[in-house]
């Protein structure tokens, strides 16, 4: 392990693709959501303590998840969890972590991931990241952790590799498209140019720097009002963004990244990847068998049913016969049944229609 090797790992989403098991008060990233012993936070952190020093992971969420942070990672200290007073999504929290990082080693090679990766192939996925942070050691570049499509999977974003670098397998980004519709998304896993997001960014912290005048260029004008340029330092910087927070853009660092700024690559990883952000790709992901029906954690006998989603609580024994291609999901208060499909948009419709009828329980 290389104590410059850093790690940023996004915990403040709200996770309301995977209603109703996800909730307001627990989202997807703090429940052992496949039964695993683990939350999806835990695993993720987990994974990475076995590629770098504990101390350098570092936690971005919002103020009402921090005591859920803290209470699954008891072993990170207060320093290294960033918590928003507001959310302005992922790319303000992302800068506010690179400048605490920044504080302790200027000089850090720094990848940020998501809390709710799924990864088939550990050692891979250790390998892939290990050989990225050398590489942003050694480069002003982003790199772009990118997997090679198994279908025409709409809810993902989709980077068409552009021309080869001098190292093996990294590529210049030529495009990014999120979330395309699927006859799209089909055109792009057919041409083979294109390979699926991860969502996980590499960068060392003078590139992210340098970065910022395009990433943020709408917060510029308020850093020269407030500091003079001798003033620019990290410790002022750092007071600065816990101050003005709320001034930073609603930006993700995604799009950030992929497309406001030239020095992006992408590399290949075979890792064995997935995004379990909503019901339809855990389905894609876990689809096994005639039936192909996707039990989780649950205790289920069924018969003539197939292409089905179901995960219901552990206490709950389901009889279903006769269903094909459903979502049942049950959590708490909340019985969910639909049909499957790319419901990412339905599930956030859902949300906001029992919102507004029936109030913040049941969200």
């Amino acid at each position: 392990m290389t104590s410059k090797n850093y790690c940023i790992i996004l915990a403040g989403g709200k996770g309301r693709r995977l209603w109703p098991c996800s909730r307001e008060n627990k989202p997807k990233q703090f429940i052992d959501f496949f039964g695993m012993g683990r939350t999806q936070l835990q695993a993720t952190f987990d994974r990475f303590a076995k590629i770098m020093p504990k101390d350098n992971i570092f936690i971005t969420t919002n103020s009402e998840y921090a005591s859920l942070v803290k209470e699954q990672l008891p072993m990170v200290s207060d320093e290294n969890i960033v918590i928003e007073p507001i959310n302005r999504n992922t790319a303000p929290s992302v800068a506010w972590g690179m400048l605490k990082i920044a504080k302790r080693d200027r000089h850090a090679s720094v990848i940020v991931s998501p809390s709710d990766l799924f990864v088939l192939n550990e050692q891979a996925f250790a390998d892939s990241v290990t050989e990225g942070l050398r590489l942003v050691g050694e480069h002003d570049v982003y790199i772009t952790m990118g997997v090679k499509p198994t279908r025409p999977e709409p809810g993902y974003g989709y980077l068409q590799l552009g021309d080869a670098t001098g190292t093996k397998g990294v590529y210049k980004v030529r495009s990014f498209t999120e979330k395309p519709e699927r006859d799209f998304a089909q055109v792009f896993v057919d041409s083979g140019e294109f390979y699926w997001n991860t969502g996980m960014f590499l960068a060392n912290f003078d590139t992210f720097l340098t970065s910022c005048e395009k990433l943020f260029a709408e917060i510029l004008s308020l850093i020269q009002e407030k500091l003079r340029p001798e003033e620019v330092t990290i410790d002022n910087l750092l007071n600065f963004i816990e101050t003005y927070y709320s001034s930073f853009p609603n930006l993700s660092i995604d799009y950030g990244v992929l497309e406001r700024l030239d020095n992006v690559c992408v590399m290949k990883c075979y890792f064995g990847w997935a995004d379990l952000g909503t019901w339809h790709s855990i389905y894609e992901c876990f689809r096994r068998g005639e039936s192909d029906n996707v039990v989780i954690d649950s205790t289920v006998i069924m018969e003539n049913s197939n292409n089905n989603v179901i995960k219901l609580p552990k206490d709950k024994l389901a009889v279903i016969n006769g269903l094909d291609g459903f979502i049942v999901a049950e959590h708490d208060n909340v019985l969910l049944i639909c049909k499957k499909g790319d419901t990412s948009g339905l599930m956030r419709k859902y949300v906001n229609e029992v919102q507004m009828k029936y109030g913040e329980k049941y969200i």
